[in-house]
């Protein structure tokens, strides 16, 4: 494995960052996870804007310009020979001293890359569906660090998933601060009722994913649904049809089980189930990510 850091590649047990950067001593800076497919980077423009807009959110400087971090990550990913494979991209503040003072990262931000691959459920849970329980943990408020930014302060999604794990469950779901439902430790949330499908909005405190808009596009292109953003509470999901969760690790996937109650009929429903085809239909196509090897070949 080669790791991408700050223009240069290191193997594995070479790649290494300061004890004294900020990401490290604070959780100071932000993060993607990307996905490739079939030789391709799915979505890689839109997860690169969500970069930027995060780093302007927290007054963090890109190392370089956008279109040279999507360089980095093509070599990064061709070096490593990969075609279907799971990304992090991170910038932290860099390398500063003890203190809060984001001035004394005289150096600038720190970038690294690392390309493998991922397989964040067995495939059987496609089929049957997850457990899912209601974390005591709440949601970050608007009025705080938005949860839009993508930060590497990623606490309160461990301790959900923590509680998910110690309950048996796969996921947790996260209210927040009026009792609304936002989202998972690391998924958004959908439910189907009646034929049509919610979602919580950006309101509810959510991070705006990549994989929830192409979901949102594809109910609208393929199903003829278009989804309905509206706050509301844990109760709508227990009488659900059907509930699922998308994400860049989990895709779609079917939650058949929160807080006791079983949903619809208890694995995943027709409609998401379809979702899940039209979605790996999609990621696997031309039309849906950035080629690696072509475009380095390009070069």
């Amino acid at each position: 494995m080669k790791i991408y850091i700050d223009g240069k590649f290191y193997d594995k047990d070479d790649a290494k960052i300061s004890v004294f950067d900020h990401g490290v001593l604070y959780g100071d800076g932000i993060f993607e996870g990307i996905r490739a497919y079939n030789g391709r980077i799915f979505r890689l423009d839109d997860h690169l804007k969500r970069l930027a807009e995060s780093a302007n959110a927290i007054l963090l400087k890109l190392p370089l310009p956008v279109k040279e971090i999507e360089k980095a990550i093509l070599e990064t990913v061709q070096l490593n020979g990969l075609r279907d494979a799971y990304i992090r991209l991170v910038v932290t503040r860099g390398v500063g001293d003890l203190g809060l003072d984001m001035r004394k990262c005289k150096a600038g931000a720190t970038l690294f890359i690392i390309a493998d691959r991922i397989e964040l459920y067995p495939e059987e849970f496609y089929e049957k569906g997850l457990t899912v329980i209601t974390s005591t943990i709440r949601q970050k408020g608007l009025d705080q660090v938005t949860p839009g930014v993508k930060s590497l302060n990623y606490l309160a999604n461990i301790l959900a998933r923590a509680e998910a794990t110690a309950a048996g469950a796969q996921e947790a779901i996260l209210l927040n601060a009026t009792g609304h439902v936002s989202e998972c430790s690391g998924d958004n949330i959908f439910y189907i009722k009646d034929g049509k499908i919610f979602t919580p909005p950006t309101s509810a405190g959510i991070l705006v994913g990549v994989t929830r808009n192409v979901v949102m596009e594809l109910c609208e292109k393929k199903l003829g649904v278009k989804v309905i953003e509206r706050n509301f509470p844990r109760y709508d999901l227990y009488g659900a049809d059907e509930v699922f969760l998308t994400g860049t690790g989990a895709e779609v996937i079917a939650a058949v089980k929160i807080d006791g109650r079983i949903i619809g009929k208890g694995a995943a429903g027709a409609t998401t189930k379809t979702l899940i085809k039209h979605f790996r239909d999609y990621a696997n196509s031309a039309e849906a990510g950035t080629p690696v090897y072509e475009a380095v070949k390009a070069k």
